[in-house]
């Protein structure tokens, strides 16, 4: 089977617009949560949001078609611009047919499915945009990439709730892996902080209610009482280490495991048990050929929820035994909120970068400790340790668990 390994990333952040910014933003534990500015949230249950700041479309995007993309595909078009040059992927260089897109969203394009729907109400049927499907349909992002660099292979929008963006990384190592694919340009877009958003999750009490941009998201501190929205996302070039070397391609890291189950337990809760996201661990885990003294850094789903947190620490439990006290966990969710569908890929970039610096994110905010979460959780300083080995854990509405594992890359 082919290794696969990382030569690009591209991610758009609320701590930063690149790859390196975002970097930087993670390792000297930045806040990029505030108050909501996208509408005016007075009268919501739920006032901040971790929103993209200072963005300019136009830098990726042309004017003309601006208006007919989604914010989401925005985002999605930059950190896949980012990563694509970074990866030295010129036209003529690659077979246009063995390289696919998979870029997953949660939601899709819901800011324009609200905007059209108010349009309809207020102006009636003819007003509504002709562009409003194309706009709103959860592939867009896939599609609007594959048609920008001529990526012919095999195209899909993996659409797993919270879990989209790592199955969109572990989806695009496995058609690599087994020879389908030579490049695979996977990741996650969501631009979630619309007024139906954020009420319908405030009002399943998922959403942190607190004012406080400086303590509403604190994972796995006792304080947690929800998770905060995010939007953004990020973008990784896979390709086979026989189709990388071959083309002198910088390597930054190698995916080299996966994993995913189903809870088959219930819309929105956890399984208590655990038992299917330590076993989507224990399968990543196991797929890269490691045993679990092997993994450095785990970068926890940690949505600041009461019931996630739990769940996901006694998971690890499960899937790590007597070592689970000793792995290094963070949930960089403490400072950029949960990104939904590209939460998972952002989080995957996290790992790589964590990987080859040897450095491993804080979780933010982390002050009271609860005795139901009593693991080690890189409070509020990053750590510069060896980081051999990383996994990425993502948990989803509906039950859906995946985990990818990172690794430094060695011939």
């Amino acid at each position: 089977m082919e290794r696969v390994v990382i030569t690009g990333i591209g991610a758009v952040t609320p701590i930063g617009n690149t790859v390196q910014e975002y970097w930087d933003g993670l390792i000297s534990g930045k806040n990029g949560i505030a108050l909501i500015t996208h509408f005016d949230a007075e009268g919501y249950k739920a006032s901040v949001a971790g929103e993209i700041k200072d963005f300019d479309a136009a830098k990726y995007i042309e004017k003309r078609d601006l208006k007919h993309m989604d914010r989401y595909c925005q985002y999605a078009v930059a950190a896949a611009a980012e990563a694509m040059e970074q990866a030295a992927l010129t036209e003529g260089s690659f077979d246009v047919f063995r390289a696919g897109t998979l870029i997953a969203s949660g939601i899709g394009g819901i800011q324009t499915l609200s905007e059209e729907q108010t349009k309809l109400n207020e102006r009636g049927p003819r007003r509504v945009s002709p562009f409003c499907i194309p706009m709103i349909i959860g592939n867009m992002a896939s599609a609007l990439i594959s048609m920008k660099y001529g990526l012919k292979g095999s195209s899909f929008a993996p659409v797993s709730a919270c879990a989209s963006g790592t199955h969109a990384v572990g989806e695009g190592m496995r058609a690599i892996r087994h020879g389908y694919l030579d490049i695979a340009v996977v990741g996650g877009a969501e631009a979630s902080i619309t007024p139906v958003a954020i009420a319908g999750f405030a009002n399943m009490h998922a959403l942190s209610t607190t004012e406080d941009p400086e303590q509403a998201c604190c994972p796995f501190d006792a304080r947690r009482s929800g998770f905060i929205m995010g939007e953004g996302a990020g973008v990784l070039v896979l390709e086979s280490l026989s189709h990388a070397k071959a083309r002198g391609a910088n390597i930054i890291a190698e995916v080299s495991g996966y994993g995913t189950t189903s809870d088959a337990y219930h819309i929105t809760s956890p399984d208590p048990t655990g038992e299917g996201p330590s076993r989507a661990m224990q399968m990543a885990i196991a797929d890269a050929g490691l045993i679990p003294a092997d993994i450095d850094y785990i970068n926890a789903h940690g949505t600041s929820t009461p019931i996630n947190d739990k769940c996901e620490t006694d998971a690890i439990k499960i899937a790590f035994g007597e070592y689970a006290h000793k792995v290094n966990i963070s949930s960089t969710k403490s400072m950029t909120g949960h990104l939904l569908g590209a939460a998972g890929a952002i989080e995957a970039i996290a790992c790589a970068l964590s990987v080859q610096n040897d450095i491993i994110p804080p979780t933010i905010h982390y002050e009271q400790p609860d005795e139901d979460c009593d693991l080690n959780y890189v409070p509020n300083q990053a750590v510069k340790t060896t980081v051999n080995a990383a996994i990425s854990n993502s948990l989803g509405f509906g039950g859906h668990n995946a985990t990818v594992l990172i690794r430094k890359y060695q011939d």
